[in-house]
């Protein structure tokens, strides 16, 4: 497995480890029998979009969207032309009360995360169709890795846990060195239940600016700003394979 950022330094040595080491064997032979969300090319799109030295915020999410052109490599979001999903409709509408911000009429999150947000599910890859397939066999020791590798190198940043699996992975962050914001999870399910008025996107940048940080621009462009005529997203990173 391959990173084109600067987590490569940093998350290398797991790349030889047998948990990995399965992992891989496990993916090569469920892309022989199934379909796997997201494609191969956009596994590590959340670590290379957000390279390791400008996380200022992370977004935990569980598993992949496991729905046709849905998961992209990044937590909560779709790629531009794909129905924003129930959970990010309710974080459109958090970001409406808390400040003022229209929701747009996509779920493309990019932008979120070339400022430092790091969208990164617990596991990166699901078979089409299954949700949590892809759960236990492996890829949640690696993201433990970048959480702890983000806990003990940075110093203030903002860990956005929503629901138990969320406050669970996220237990062992140094709540004195970080900020971290817990609530219910944005689903329909559960929303209502207190993720609906947290505020926690207007906490994030309150407490970044606390620390001499730039906000976060929450705010996302319409689509015809973020993809060219040929219908491509504007400069997207190349993401190597596995």
């Amino acid at each position: 497995m391959e990173l084109t950022s600067d987590w490569n330094e940093w998350l290398a040595g797991e790349f030889d480890k047998d948990y990995m080491r399965s992992l891989q064997k496990f993916l090569r032979s469920e892309r022989q029998d199934s379909t796997i969300y997201p494609v191969e090319s956009d596994y590590f799109t959340a670590l290379n979009q957000t390279p390791f030295r400008k996380v200022k915020v992370v977004i935990l999410g569980q598993d992949p969207y496991h729905g046709e052109s849905q998961a992209h490599g990044l937590s909560f979001s779709v790629k531009p032309g794909v129905k924003v999903p129930p959970s990010l409709m309710n974080m459109y509408k958090e970001l409406e009360a808390d400040l003022g911000i229209s929701p747009v009429n996509h779920g493309f999150l990019l932008q979120w995360a070339e400022q430092g947000v790091l969208l990164l599910n617990s596991v990166l890859t699901v078979e089409a169709g299954k949700a949590g397939s892809h759960q236990n066999k492996g890829w949640e020791m690696f993201t433990d890795k970048i959480i702890k590798l983000i806990d003990e190198e940075h110093d203030g940043v903002v860990f956005m846990l929503w629901g138990a699996y969320a406050q669970k992975k996220g237990r062992h962050i140094d709540r004195q060195k970080h900020y971290v914001l817990e609530s219910v999870h944005p689903s329909p399910l559960s929303a209502y239940r207190g993720f609906l008025g947290c505020r926690h996107f207007s906490k994030a940048n309150a407490y970044l600016n606390s620390l001499g940080k730039d906000s976060i621009e929450w705010t996302l462009s319409p689509i015809d700003k973020l993809i060219d005529d040929s219908g491509e997203v504007k400069n997207e990173q190349i993401i190597l394979p596995l």
